[in-house]
């Protein structure tokens, strides 16, 4: 039997961007559990200004003229940005690329100007290094990972709710009774010691019981897609 790895981008976000979407993630899978999440961090340029007011301030004075990155439409950084500009009132150029890497790259070479990293461990040794600026992570607590960057509530952006999540997911025929025991089986992994440390150190938030289980996710997916659309279509109206 597959075992799907679904995310925010396949089960939320896809629902908005794509019209003539080929399945319906809230019908057509059933859900096993959810895995983590994944903050997500706002970087730019090094040469940009120090802290988030500051950068915000910077950027609704320079908007025309200031480029936003991101690895292409439907991924996490992409609609992490549309709602960070939604939220700041700003419309800059949006610059695509396949993928997060390429984006990050030309962040680091100047050639744009800031973008929401949808896995904030890829602009962590950049970060550290000082080649980039970090703004701020979406998470509830700073990121053992880069605990100099403050949190979203703590840079004075409370609004920007964004980190991606990760589940799996069973086709929607399973049995009950299949479905239980993997979502046993994912409980019990995300209770182990080793599992836990790893998905730790890699900057990903492990969900508390209250958050894991079928109910719990199927919830989430169906919260996610109205959420997400209506971000989604604001921000896309607005820049029209």
């Amino acid at each position: 039997m597959p075992i799907e790895m679904g995310k925010m981008g396949t089960h939320a976000t896809a629902v908005a961007l794509y019209p003539t979407l080929g399945y319906n993630p809230d019908i057509d899978f059933a859900p096993i559990g959810l895995v983590h999440w994944a903050p997500v961090m706002m970087v730019a340029r090094k040469d940009f200004p120090d802290n988030l007011k500051e950068f915000i301030s910077y950027l609704k004075a320079n908007a025309q003229r200031l480029n936003m990155a991101h690895a292409g439409v439907g991924s996490i950084g992409f609609s992490c940005g549309l709602l960070f500009n939604s939220i700041v009132g700003v419309k800059p150029s949006l610059v695509p690329f396949n993928g997060a890497a390429p984006a990050l790259n030309a962040l680091l070479g100047g050639q744009v100007d800031y973008m929401c990293d949808g896995g904030a461990l890829n602009s962590v040794p950049h970060e550290q290094s000082g080649r980039i600026k970090a703004y701020m992570i979406d998470a509830e607590r700073r990121s053992p990972i880069v605990p100099n960057v403050p949190t979203a509530q703590e840079a004075g952006l409370p609004e920007f709710k964004a980190s991606a999540w990760t589940a799996l997911f069973a086709p929607r025929e399973t049995p009950k009774s299949v479905l239980d025991r993997l979502t046993e089986a994912l409980d019990r992994a995300l209770d182990d010691d080793q599992t836990r440390k790893r998905l730790v150190d890699n900057a990903t938030e492990i969900p508390d019981k209250a958050e894991r289980g079928q109910q719990p996710l199927r919830a989430l997916v169906k919260s996610e897609i109205d959420r997400w659309t209506q971000i989604i279509e604001t921000a896309v109206g607005n820049a029209k």
